[in-house]
């Protein structure tokens, strides 16, 4: 499963998640830096990548488009890189049930409240 991080998420998270999503690219990686939600949307659909976003444009597109691609939305408010990737980490059989599925096109992860 190759995941295709937004531009509001580290680049550090393709390479801290290599050994559980290979294959992972961040958005400038992909020269897709600055680039409309369309032609990323493109991207990983041609690319068999599923975008993962903390923005609320890439989950209404999903709502109104579908699968291909497939998206995750992060409700982490301003978490830093570490706990993001801790939160990917620990979701990733929750994300293969996901992709298993070909109903679903959108999954939510959010940070478990730590008050």
């Amino acid at each position: 499963m190759k995941l295709l991080f937004d531009e509001n998420l580290s680049p550090r998270l393709a390479t801290n998640l290599d050994d559980v999503f290979p294959g992972s690219q961040h958005i400038d990686v992909a020269g897709l830096h600055g680039q409309s939600d369309e032609a990323v949307w493109v991207y990983a659909e041609q690319h068999g990548f599923i975008v993962v976003s903390k923005e609320n444009d890439f989950r209404q597109r999903s709502f109104l488009k579908g699968a291909p691609p497939r998206v995750v939305w992060l409700s982490v408010g301003n978490a830093g890189t570490d706990a993001i990737s801790r939160l990917l980490r620990d979701s990733q059989a929750r994300m293969a049930t996901f992709v298993a599925n070909q109903e679903e096109s959108l999954l939510i992860l959010a940070l478990a409240d730590e008050s």
